[in-house]
């Protein structure tokens, strides 16, 4: 790595290191009904009256199985809303293109999308979706997806605070000041500042401009699609959501204009889940245990982060071949720039795909189906830990939590005794839980890989043969099966096949796994707490990091080590010349 992308990655760190303390504090507080100050004091009129004109009793608490049930209800609603959108936008109102009716198949994979917080996409924004299906539908899941997540970690965390209790909290009071405090604030300030960066935000239909380079009058036409993008662009990152308003999302330059808006971007994905680390320790009354886990957290997104732009760096050692055409000579030089925009490079561009595959996010600024073997491996192993280096928001957090019952789990019984985290003993319900909350996601991914490679359905969508082919469904399923959304591309996915399967992948992904962390929760709040002893292990200390850490990698590398070996490593040994 050159000393100039070296200097961008430790100021991006820096500053989102930064914003860590102040941002999780206030969210603790807001999860503490702290009352609020500031600006944020007049919010709670507006939430006292969602509170009445919902019928909804604030002080009355779940357990749960109640908490899990509400969960579940109000997220197949969103999803019947955004499929019901999608059906009608062609004779629903804000569609001045005449966007004509989804098709069944792509229509509930979008909606099941965007309502687990994954944002797949199939389809071409812009081409596709109405104003009104991107703002109703799209937009308003982009809050509602993350703020579930963030109301489950929130009870997760109850469950270690709270002793010999039934409840965890309300479902609707979480998910509420989620958005309320959290969501809206932020992405009303960001957007604002997007705009005027560039991004667009009209209501305006497509324009039809005339350009200088074709060589007659037809080819001169090109239409250029507008919108409300920088208000769903907002949620889209500070949600971890990624969904794109254009085709190309944060690659177009009316969702990306400058480099500031590119770093500003990066910057909200990892703000929020990294933040909550700090909201943990808050919450808990011992910010060292939040510290600790955002430390692991980062020790595993920076390597990564290094090992992804120093492939790209370097470049594809075949185009240095003296029968490769000269083109393609100074491009190698340069390192691999094809799949970016030259107003990011290479440095930023491999930053964003770490990023974006380390939350839950999947937005993009480069193609990653052209990233070298080794620069896409990275992304892809990111997702496959589980989405929790960082993670989604809420999702992410709570993700590495259950890593951390597995960790002390596993020191319990190497020195002979009950495991504790945090005052709670870890026993065997709450071990099974954890299990299937570390089992469901591979299962997803390896058993939806096998079935696509074996049926003639999805071998046909495969577009580029060996061992690059095998990545991108390898890439796909990992994405899907772990609520991420990016994509490698290359692979027609837009099947019914594809969209059929990777839906039922982002369904079990993300309820499979908010269903347990919830009986861990209510198990957890109905115990005692026990007082720290002789041989209680802390797990606030750099040793037990280092557990954490090394959990959380070898059921990485043990689980999809075979796997990888299938797609990127062997492709890589065939890029260097070792067949």
């Amino acid at each position: 790595m050159t000393e100039q992308g070296l200097l961008q990655v430790t100021l991006y760190l820096a500053i989102l290191l930064l914003l860590v303390r102040p941002l999780g504090g206030y969210m603790a507080r807001v999860y503490l009904n702290a009352p609020p100050a500031g600006p944020s004091r007049w919010l709670t009129g507006i939430e006292r009256g969602i509170y009445r004109l919902s019928s909804i009793d604030p002080d009355q608490e779940m357990c749960w199985p109640q908490y899990a049930l509400a969960v579940l209800l109000f997220n197949l609603l969103g999803i019947v809303a955004v499929f019901v959108l999608e059906r009608w936008q062609a004779i629903l109102p804000l569609n001045p293109q005449g966007m004509a009716a989804i098709g069944v198949d792509s229509a509930l994979n979008t909606a099941v999308s965007f309502a687990t917080n994954t944002n797949w996409q199939g389809y071409g924004g812009e081409t596709t979706l109405s104003y009104l299906t991107q703002m109703l539908g799209l937009t308003v899941q982009n809050f509602l997806s993350a703020a579930s997540g963030m109301a489950v970690l929130v009870a997760l965390i109850r469950g270690f605070s709270r002793h010999n209790a039934e409840t965890i909290g309300n479902f609707w009071v979480d998910m509420t000041r989620s958005v309320l405090y959290i969501l809206l604030p932020l992405s009303l300030v960001f957007a604002v500042i997007l705009a005027g960066q560039g991004v667009l935000q009209n209501y305006a239909p497509y324009q039809t401009v005339t350009t200088v380079e074709a060589q007659n009058q037809a080819a001169r036409q090109q239409t250029i699609a507008m919108g409300p993008v920088a208000s769903q662009l907002a949620i889209k990152q500070l949600g971890t959501n990624g969904g794109g308003f254009f085709n190309v999302n944060s690659s177009h330059p009316f969702e990306n204009p400058t480099p500031l808006s590119n770093f500003l971007e990066m910057l909200a994905i990892l703000l929020i889940p990294a933040a909550l680390c700090y909201s943990f320790g808050v919450m808990i009354g011992d910010t060292r245990q939040g510290w600790l886990i955002l430390a692991t957290m980062a020790a595993i997104f920076i390597p990564l982060v290094l090992l992804t732009v120093a492939a790209e760096q370097a470049g594809n050692p075949l185009l240095a071949n003296p029968d490769v055409d000269q083109a393609a000579s100074l491009t190698q030089a340069g390192g691999n720039m094809e799949g970016k925009e030259t107003r990011f490079g290479i440095v930023n561009s491999a930053l964003w795909a770490v990023v974006t595959t380390a939350a839950s996010n999947g937005s993009v600024n480069a193609m990653h189906d052209s990233f070298t073997p080794l620069g896409g491996l990275a992304p892809m192993a990111l997702m496959q830990l589980g989405e929790v280096v960082f993670g989604g928001v809420g999702s992410g957090l709570y993700g590495m939590i259950v890593f951390a019952l597995v960790a002390v789990f596993i020191a319990g019984l190497m020195i002979g005794r009950t495991p504790e985290y945090l005052g709670k003993k870890i026993e065997a319900f709450e071990m099974k839980m954890a299990a299937l909350v570390i089992l469901i996601p591979p299962l997803l991914v390896l058993g939806g890989t096998a079935l696509a490679v074996m049926l003639d359905v999805g071998k046909t969508s495969i577009f580029n043969p060996g061992a690059h082919g095998f990545s991108e469904v390898l890439y796909a399923f990992s994405s899907a099966g772990n609520n991420n959304g990016s994509a490698f591309a290359g692979l027609n996915a837009n099947v019914p096949f594809y969209n059929l399967s990777l839906a039922i992948a982002m369904l079990i992904a993300r309820y499979g796994l908010m269903v347990p962390v919830l009986a861990i929760a209510g198990s957890l709040a109905a115990k005692k707490s026990v007082p720290v002893g002789a041989g209680t292990l802390p797990t606030h200390t750099p040793l037990f990091g280092m557990l954490l850490l090394v959990v959380v990698v070898m059921v990485g590398a043990l689980t999809f080590v075979p796997a990888l070996a299938l797609g990127p490593i062997v492709e890589h040994l065939q890029m260097i010349g070792l067949h």
